[in-house]
């Protein structure tokens, strides 16, 4: 158990069986009576954003996660494997868990699982990735008054809008938190 006056962002902690990770922090302390603190958190379940209050002295249960650096092998319809890379076991992780992360994913990238017990709960990317493109629209000539950007298609199947002289064949560095394109390799 740990006081709530130690909750800031990014510790993670359980109530009601629930799991949330704290995105904001605030300690207010009123003239009289005793402070409040209020948190904006993430159940990491379900991925819902929640405001919470507690009073100064209350107590939550602090949850101990483990963390994985695990090697990306393929996927299939309903799931996603990876290696472990320290005991070579094949976690199987749901597409749901992976969904936004799926077009930055690579065969044998390595990336780090954050596990609760035997629960996989999140994957962690690294910044950006070098993604090969396979279709990008004709540029339209004579129309660069402004920045002319156009959509491309990674390997991977994920959609980026670039500037107009990326072409197919490229190979391009993609944001992995933001989803914009950083840079042609």
């Amino acid at each position: 158990m740990i006081d709530v006056n130690e909750l800031r962002k990014g510790v993670t902690f359980q109530i009601d069986d629930n799991l949330y990770r704290v995105l904001e922090y605030a300690h207010n302390k009123p003239g009289r009576g005793s402070a409040t603190i209020r948190i904006k958190a993430r159940d990491i379940r379900k991925g819902n954003t929640l405001d919470m209050t507690f009073i100064s002295g209350d107590r939550v249960q602090d949850v101990r996660l483990d963390y994985h650096n695990v090697q990306y092998l393929y996927r299939d319809d309903n799931f996603f494997y990876f290696m472990d890379m320290e005991t070579f076991e094949q976690p199987a992780i749901p597409n749901e868990l992976v969904a936004d992360s799926a077009g930055f994913l690579k065969e044998n990238m390595e990336v780090k699982l954050t596990f609760f017990g035997e629960e996989p709960l999140d994957i962690e990317l690294p910044t950006s990735v070098d993604l090969k493109v396979i279709s990008a629209e004709a540029s339209a000539r004579g129309n660069t008054a402004t920045g002319v950007t156009k959509v491309v298609v990674t390997d991977t199947g994920l959609k980026v809008q670039t500037p107009s002289f990326v072409n197919e064949g490229d190979t391009i560095r993609v944001d992995t938190r933001t989803g914009d394109y950083l840079t042609r390799v």
